[in-house]
């Protein structure tokens, strides 16, 4: 199993590096990164079966990596690595291996090898274990990232207005503007399902930006969202939900 260890703090990297050199070379150091865009370029580039991936690292934090890192092709496991324990059951709600606690003992990491060792690359998602307990259903993000020409674009979730699937990508029209992202409509639907309401098989609109619905001459229907112009379609399918939403049923 080839392992990348991504963490800012040299001092957090030794440590992992030496309990892995402890193995006895059951697992391989295959690198090291200390921020999240550098732990991208290497997995894109490199066979990396399993990245250890602190939290807190510079640009990007490590859940918003750790969907960059999902959405490769074959993506790595990843296992969360986090002094604070709220960020350690945030991690479960994320696609995540697991997660370990700083500072990450010798038992607790040689337990996780072992559950991911079998199958590593191209493996099934495994659902990720507590960390100290069972813990609750994780929040959701407060942001969404993509990257341009090298550089981190962020959009925090109160400013979005509507996520629409075109193609490949998804658009998250916000209130300064436009964003595209690699991300599927319907996780992201999953994720943020009590901010975000779906009116069309390839779009999610904001519950809180919604201030009508209206018909339009040719029987269709479109919704009227603050600060954006666009009418977007409701689809038929959709509408009797919409309504529903709308009136303040169950």
């Amino acid at each position: 199993m080839n392992i990348l260890v991504v963490d800012d703090e040299a001092q957090a990297r030794e440590r992992l590096r030496r309990l892995l050199a402890d193995t006895e070379g059951r697992y391989t150091l295959a690198g090291e990164a200390t921020d999240g865009l550098q732990a991208i370029e290497i997995c894109r580039t490199q066979p990396i079966d399993l990245v250890l991936l602190d939290v807190q690292i510079p640009g990007m934090n490590g859940l918003d990596a750790a969907r960059a890192l999902a959405a490769l092709d074959p993506a790595p496991a990843v296992v969360l690595v986090t002094a604070f324990e709220h960020e350690a059951l945030a991690a479960l709600g994320n696609q995540l291996a697991g997660c370990l606690v700083k500072p990450v003992c010798p038992e607790r990491l040689c337990e996780t090898l072992t559950r991911l060792q079998h199958p590593t690359r191209a493996r099934r998602v495994e659902p990720a274990t507590p960390c100290d307990r069972d813990p609750p259903r994780a929040a959701h993000r407060r942001q969404i990232s993509a990257h341009y020409r090298g550089g981190l674009r962020t959009v925090q979730i109160q400013d979005v207005i509507y996520l629409r699937a075109e193609h490949k990508y998804v658009t998250v029209r916000h209130v300064d503007g436009e964003l595209l992202i690699d991300e599927s409509l319907r996780a992201l639907e999953q994720e943020f399902a009590q901010l975000f309401l779906r009116i069309h098989r390839n779009a999610l609109v904001a519950r809180d930006r919604v201030v009508g619905l209206e018909k339009r001459s040719d029987g269709g229907s479109f919704i009227k969202l603050c600060d954006c112009a666009e009418q977007l379609t409701v689809s038929r399918r959709h509408l009797p939900e919409v309504r529903r939403w709308m009136r303040g049923d169950d």
